[in-house]
């Protein structure tokens, strides 16, 4: 469920996502399909939450106010070119649009995970390629793109192995710490550090 703290250790149901899911799956299942979904991330833009959903290649909206529950994108639908299973995870807005990442299938291939942009109205188009298993990403106030990858360098999750890439608005690509312990998450604090 989307679930809203209301103080004082309360809280208040906004929508039942696994519902959701469970009456409007994709239009291709993965292999290892799960019928409640696994959310992986949400972000809030005006008066909707968007849900980044991996296992049935899904993002939707969901009211903040009413609870009602749109389908963004059906990737497996919408975008039969991408046979494969790409798992969007991270889901961020910036500068008008959506943009995730992709953990990708497992065994992981190097290089084979991208970051999507996605208008607020469902259209879809790659806005960066050539990263592997990535978890986190987020803009800085430059339009820089941080990139955080899980594992790097073997070909299933394993310690030691993330790293946080930063790309330019030029393309030029800046590793800017590796050998993260399975890392799952970034974003920018109030002081504009990550």
């Amino acid at each position: 469920g989307i679930i809203k703290s209301t103080g004082s250790g309360t809280w208040k149901l906004i929508a039942d996502y696994s519902q959701f899911l469970i009456s409007h799956p994709p239009a291709n299942l993965s292999t290892d399909y799960t019928a409640d979904g696994n959310p992986w991330s949400m972000v809030k833009v005006n008066n909707d939450l968007y849900v980044a959903e991996p296992n049935q290649q899904v993002v939707d909206r969901i009211s903040y106010i009413t609870g009602e529950i749109q389908r963004v994108i059906d990737i497996s639908k919408t975008y039969p070119s991408l046979t494969h299973w790409i798992g969007p995870t991270s889901i961020i807005y910036h500068n008008g649009c959506l943009y995730f990442g992709t953990l990708t299938s497992f065994p992981l291939v190097q290089g084979a995970a991208t970051v999507y942009k996605l208008t607020l109205d469902g259209h879809l188009s790659v806005f960066a390629t050539g990263f592997t298993a990535i978890m986190g990403i987020a803009f800085d106030n430059h339009d820089r793109l941080y990139v955080l990858e899980n594992t790097v360098g073997a070909p299933g999750p394993f310690p030691n192995l993330g790293d946080i890439v930063r790309l330019d608005p030029s393309g030029k690509r800046h590793v800017l710490i590796s050998g993260l312990n399975l890392p799952t998450a970034i974003t920018f604090g109030p002081d504009g550090r990550l």
